[in-house]
């Protein structure tokens, strides 16, 4: 079995860290350019608010006080 000149053997190691180098580096290309955000959205969110029972989506009746537990006066 023969073994490997050094030369080769650098020349190799070197060839490999080159080809690591440029997949890293290829994977972050291909991030920025194809993945990357683009800029605002083209479409308009319509307007939700937080809180479920002053949303006009909301599923749950309002509650008479401020706080949204239920309880006496929403404590």
């Amino acid at each position: 079995m023969e073994t490997a000149h050094p030369v080769e053997s650098q020349l190799r190691t070197w060839l490999w860290i080159a080809f690591l180098v440029a997949l890293i580096l290829g994977k972050g290309w291909f991030a920025f350019a194809v993945v990357s955000d683009m800029g605002p959205p083209t479409w308009a969110y319509r307007p939700v608010q937080d809180l479920p029972a002053s949303s006009p989506y909301g599923i749950y009746a309002p509650l008479p006080h401020s706080q949204h537990i239920r309880g006496a006066e929403g404590e």
